[in-house]
């Protein structure tokens, strides 16, 4: 089915990843962002409770300026772990804006447990849902009333970080998963259910910049396509930028 793309697709000259679902447009974090086959054992293993904390807030996504999209988010702490939720609004630059409902339930480790999607543009919907079992995750997807499709995909940890289409929550989910007092390049399983593909990306922290008399600190998030710098205060996700496309998804 034909996509409507805006945001990077007329900025980025790389590869992109089609979906073959009908989803949401790609992300302007991750158009042309294609995480690396997950082929190898990835060591994301964590002894200790994520670093995450209880927050809520909205994004606002722009390229070259322009907002393309928004999204308002909570984390909260729900039975001994984790409950995130993403509400998304993507504009198109020739059809109906895509609207994208999420939830994402997580150990105290940051290991997902189970996920859910919605995206309607127009009258088209698709849902999913991603149950996660000993590092087996089982996608069960239905698009616009047609037979259910069911897919798995097996990973050696089940430390798998959710980074799905136009859903930036999920960034400050992988910062706190990022091990800062052992620093250095850290690689993690990535899964991205919207475009049903698994993979491998590298999180390295780098100095800290400062930015309207206020120090932040900062991530790399590499792809084998693209590079995406986290901006926090503290545990606090405040920017994303994609330097290559003139791309930023700022907190409000």
């Amino acid at each position: 089915m034909t996509r409507h793309r805006y945001t990077f697709a007329a900025v980025l000259a790389s590869a992109i990843l089609l979906s073959p679902i009908a989803a949401a447009p790609h992300s302007p974090a991750r158009s042309g962002f294609r995480a690396k086959p997950a082929t190898k054992s990835v060591s994301t293993s964590r002894d200790t409770d994520a670093t995450l904390t209880a927050q809520k807030g909205k994004f606002r996504d722009t390229v070259a300026g322009k907002e393309v999209g928004s999204e308002e988010f909570e984390i909260s702490s729900s039975a001994g772990g984790w409950l995130a939720r993403g509400n998304a609004t993507v504009k198109s630059g020739n059809g109906p804006e895509t609207r994208i409902t999420s939830q994402l339930q997580l150990t105290a480790a940051g290991a997902p447990v189970h996920y859910e999607w919605t995206t309607v543009t127009g009258s088209k919907k698709s849902s999913a849902s991603v149950d996660f079992s000993a590092g087996t995750a089982t996608i069960h997807l239905q698009v616009n009333g047609s037979q259910p499709y069911t897919q798995q995909f097996f990973f050696k940890s089940p430390n798998v970080a959710i980074l799905d289409d136009n859903l930036y929550y999920q960034y400050a989910i992988l910062a706190a998963l990022y091990d800062r007092s052992a620093r250095g390049v850290q690689s993690f399983s990535v899964l991205i259910p919207q475009e049903l593909t698994p993979g491998t990306i590298t999180v390295e922290a780098l100095e800290p910049e400062n930015s309207g008399g206020k120090n932040f600190n900062r991530l790399r998030v590499r792809s084998q396509d693209l590079e995406i710098i986290l901006y926090l205060d503290g545990n606090r996700l405040e920017k994303i930028a994609v330097p290559s496309s003139n791309a930023e998804i700022i907190r409000q």
